[in-house]
């Protein structure tokens, strides 16, 4: 049989990735729509963001004990076959709860997927390459915010948000025939998870530190960014079809953020990453400035900067995680790397949840502010983790 390319295979891991990420951001979009459509409130359709990861949150460490004994390949089929119903479901949805309950049923593959696939990207090339080969997996997460989100409701409002959720079946379709044909069979199989890996991750104060600042520090931007939109239309008054645009953007400059993030993060990890949540807790203080003056022009650039900042943080939160998990329990890292992507989901829930309560009591401009607040926890627990770090020199 012929051998399979890494390259192919990362390009299923690519295409699968790139569905995801599109289907965790999408209801950010359609948000105005989803409220329209049920006569719901902005907080409750907030949930289709906050549910979702909490699903993410539960699915990555839960589902990654559940198949550690699994074919990796049977497994990432699997994936992508409860992929697809989630997102059918909500496609269809006739009530509220049921697109929650899409929203769900996604999410969980959400957790799994992304558990596994930096393993298997590193598992199919040469041991040099490993770090390449799984920043070429994320690529699909960074096309999904500058291509997926916008594309997504771009369908939404010149049809119906019912069709963003069928444009993304579409893509985890193709995800997973290239699943089928491209991912090689006899991968490593992890095995049995050893529960007592959990008292030995959270008995360990470096790694429980770590994932609380992942989750405070991914999470503030969340507050305001879950209710973009509704910021970008209702506030700055800015056209659905503009919106769009922005939201493309927007994408752009995350995928730069993230480029810079990831050579910031190369060295001395946790002042790059103060110096980051730093510049993000600044870009959203101007948002709010900007969507207190309801200026178009300073909008513009306020989001675009924040798009810039917001996820800059990912690489380094990623690296300094597996490298105290290599440190400290050096048999549970596949463990550690599936509870940060649970604490990264923490984070969204957190800021959707914070920013959803704020827009409820007041208004979504003050959203940026709950962020602030998140993320100056953040700075205060890294603080706390190189006062910890000297003290053991």
């Amino acid at each position: 049989m012929k051998k399979i390319s890494p390259s192919l295979t990362l390009l299923a891991l690519a295409i699968n990735a790139f569905a995801i990420g599109s289907t965790e951001f999408i209801s950010v979009g359609l948000m105005p729509m989803i409220v329209n459509t049920f006569n719901i409130s902005l907080s409750q359709a907030g949930l289709t963001v906050s549910l979702y990861a909490l699903g993410v949150t539960v699915g990555a460490p839960l589902l990654t004990i559940l198949t550690g004994t699994w074919n990796r390949k049977t497994l990432m089929v699997s994936i992508m076959g409860l992929f697809i119903l989630g997102n059918l479901l909500s496609a269809f949805a006739p009530t509220f709860l049921l697109l929650l309950v899409g929203r769900v049923l996604a999410s969980l593959a959400h957790g799994i997927f992304m558990s596994i696939s930096t393993v298997i990207a590193a598992d199919v090339v040469r041991p040099e390459k490993r770090a390449s080969a799984i920043a070429l997996m994320f690529t699909g997460l960074t096309v999904a915010t500058v291509i997926g989100v916008p594309l997504g409701t771009f369908i939404g409002q010149h049809s119906n948000w019912h069709m963003s959720f069928v444009f993304i079946v579409v893509i985890g379709l193709i995800g997973l025939i290239a699943t089928s044909i491209l991912v090689p069979k006899g991968l490593p199989i992890p095995g049995k998870i050893n529960l007592s890996g959990l008292a030995r991750i959270f008995t360990n104060k470096s790694i429980l530190m770590s994932l609380f600042i992942t989750a405070f520090g991914y999470g503030g931007t969340f507050a305001a960014y879950t209710y973009l939109t509704p910021i970008l239309e209702g506030t700055f008054r800015f056209s659905a079809s503009t919106v769009v645009i922005i939201l493309v953007a927007y994408g752009v400059m995350v995928a730069i953020g993230n480029s810079l993030g990831g050579h910031l993060a190369n060295k001395n990890i946790l002042p790059a990453l103060q110096k980051m949540f730093a510049a993000l807790a600044l870009s959203l203080l101007f948002l709010f400035i900007s969507a207190s003056l309801a200026s178009q022009p300073l909008g513009l650039i306020a989001t675009l900067l924040l798009g810039l900042f917001a996820f800059m943080n990912v690489p380094g939160l990623q690296l300094y995680v597996v490298q105290l998990a290599e440190k400290f329990t050096p048999k549970d890292i596949t463990l550690v790397s599936a509870f940060n992507i649970a604490a990264f989901n923490v984070g969204i829930t957190l800021g959707s949840f914070v920013g959803g309560q704020i827009s409820k009591g007041s208004s979504v401009v003050f959203t940026p502010l709950g962020g602030i607040i998140i993320i100056l926890i953040a700075m205060f627990l890294i603080r706390l983790a190189q006062k910890d770090q000297a003290s053991k020199l």
